[in-house]
This record gives C-alpha cells, sequence and structure tokens, in this order.
C-alpha cells in the first residue's frame, strides 16, 4: 500500500488543512496515511523547521506550506500505477 507522510506540528492551520486534504483525497486513492509531530523529534524539527506542512508520497516530497493537491494526486497516482505494474495487475 501507498504510504503517505504528513510532517506537522500542533497548532499549525495549515496542517489542519493538509490532514482534511489527505483525508478527502483518501476516498479517490488506497494509501496508509500517518502524521509526524516535527517537534516530538529533534531531528524531524531541524530538517523541517517552519517549512510545514510538509507531505511526503513513497518517500518523496510532494507538497510543502499550502497543500498542492494537484501535485499530491499525481504522485498518489503514479505510486497506485507503480504497485499495480509491480504485481501484474492493471
Amino acid at each position: 500500500m501507498t504510504e503517505v507522510v504528513l510532517f506537522s506540528r500542533e497548532g499549525c492551520s495549515p496542517c489542519v488543512h493538509a490532514g482534511d486534504a489527505l483525508r478527502r483525497l483518501g476516498r479517490e486513492f488506497a494509501f496508509e496515511l500517518r502524521e509526524r509531530d516535527v517537534d516530538a523529534d529533534p531531528a524531524l524539527a531541524a530538517r523541517y523547521g517552519d517549512r510545514v506542512p510538509v507531505i511526503a508520497v513513497e518517500g518523496r516530497e510532494v507538497s510543502e506550506g499550502r497543500i498542492d493537491t494537484g501535485a499530491v494526486r499525481r504522485a498518489l497516482a503514479e505510486a497506485g500505477r507503480a504497485v499495480d505494474s509491480n504485481s501484474g495487475r492493471s
């Protein structure tokens, strides 16, 4: 299953909107959503700082700041095709 990670922080309004948008996209695409609070991990805080929200699909960052729904949708579609072609499904 495709993995999507939302890097965010508590009290971040754009992060809430990104999470809501990802849940809506979950109606179109099958993926596992993991939310990571960057402030809970010093390495993540150093890496992402004020860049949140950041959305990564299969480890590739595809959206930062205000969510780019089109970019996330394209990445999910590409990840889905890659999974399907690897399993022999079309």
